[in-house]
Formats: C-alpha cells, structure tokens, sequence
C-alpha cells in the first residue's frame, strides 16, 4: 500500500510538471530526448537518386512507406529518371503501382510532373519551393521534404504523425488545426540545425510509439511529459 502511495504521488509530481512546462522547457526536453536516442535519422523511402525520391514521396500520400518500398524496385528499374518516365503513359505506371492508395490519380500526376521536369527543368528535381509547388502531384508536404532530405534545407513537413505528435506532446495548441499552422509553429522553436531531423523525429515517434488509435504510453520514454491532461494536447 505505501508503494502504491508512493507511486501514485510521484506521478502526480510528473503530472502536474508536465502542465507547468514552459514551452520553451517542453521543446528543449523533446529535442534533447530524440538528440540523443535518434542522431542519425533519414526517411525510410527506399530511392536512389533526387527523382526517385520525388517519386516515391508522392507515391507516400496516404500510404505506407513500406508499401511504396514494395513497389517502386520495379517501377524504378523501368522509369529510372524524369526522361524515361515522360515517355510513358498513366496505364503504363500502373503495371508496377497498382497496389498504392489512389494509384490512377498517382500515376498521371507522376508522368505530368516527369514531362514538365525534362521540358521546364532539364530533368532535374528543382531545389526551390515555388518551383516544386508547380509540378503535379506535388503539394506543400511533399515540397518541405524533398527540401529537407534531398537538399538539406531547414523545413519542416507536417503529415498526420506530426501533427498528431505535436499536439499530443503540447509542442503546439488546439488553435494550430491546420498543417500549416503546426508547421508554422514548430518552425518558431525547433532551432534550424535539429528542423531537417525533426521531422523525421516527430513522425517515427507517431509511426512506431504514439500511434493513432493505440499509442504504446507504456513503453514511450517522453511519458513524464507528455501533458495527457492538457487542454490541446489530449490524445485523439
């Protein structure tokens, strides 16, 4: 019974310090935690070359990396650049990614982006966001990725494990409901030298630990801050 007590008035201690967190003290305890568990991080597409991970981040939309992993060998082994790419058609890309969520909408924005990239760009995957944001398919996630992990670029792409992490983590509010908004957030905090790996940080930790509908609380090691109680930063 006194072990019990003991227990349950230590966790109240880590309760009630993780509702009394300053911001600036949450991020720096985050960031602190993933610098020294997760150093070296990268994304776990599988590509070979700026273009192939273009490819493969578009294909990622609302589908699982290892999927994309699955199919792209295949498709790369016969499309393995914007030239030989824009010589196909939809049908033909759909042979080898059939399997992806939305594969018909996928496999014509990867041939229009392929022709506009050999006509517009010399074949090469531009390293600016405006750029990026005029080719198919491409959208402001998949732009902020390609800058970070192609060109090493401090941006910061929200998908749905970053934007689940960070209210749950209370690295942002319930006010910041759009992707845009987080990203605009967590840029504010997260010191330019961690962005690139932040991203990464943010969204394995929702992939593999603080899942959607089971996070594994029990086996997170951010747990004693994680404020579970804090209005904008509950799970859900």
């Amino acid at each position: 019974m006194q072990k019990y007590i003991k227990k349950s008035l230590f966790q109240t201690f880590l309760l009630t310090f993780a509702l009394i967190m300053r911001k600036e003290e949450r991020y720096e305890a985050v960031l602190s935690f993933f610098r020294e568990h997760m150093p070296e991080v990268e994304t776990e597409l599988q590509y070979g070359s700026v273009f192939q991970l273009l490819v493969a981040v578009v294909l990622s939309a609302q589908c699982t990396d290892r999927r994309v992993n699955m199919v792209t060998p295949e498709l790369f082994r016969h499309y393995p650049d914007a030239a030989t790419m824009a010589q196909a058609e939809p049908d033909d890309l759909l042979v080898y990614m059939g399997s992806v969520s939305y594969p018909n909408a996928k496999a014509a924005h990867l041939v229009e982006l392929s022709r506009m990239l050999t006509e517009r760009f010399n074949g090469d995957v531009p390293s600016g966001m405006d750029d990026l944001l005029s080719l198919p398919g491409v959208g402001r996630k998949t732009a902020n990725v390609m800058l970070a992990v192609a060109f090493g670029k401090a941006t910061m792409a929200v998908d749905t494990h970053v934007y689940r992490v960070s209210h749950r983590l209370g690295l942002v509010s319930k006010r910041d409901n759009t992707p845009l908004k987080v990203e605009q957030e967590l840029m504010k905090h997260i010191p330019s030298a961690d962005v690139p790996r932040a991203h990464h940080w943010l969204l394995l930790h929702g992939r593999y630990v603080c899942t959607s509908q089971h996070p594994h609380c029990d086996k997170c090691q951010l747990s004693a801050i994680c404020p579970k109680l804090l209005e904008g930063a509950k799970l859900r």
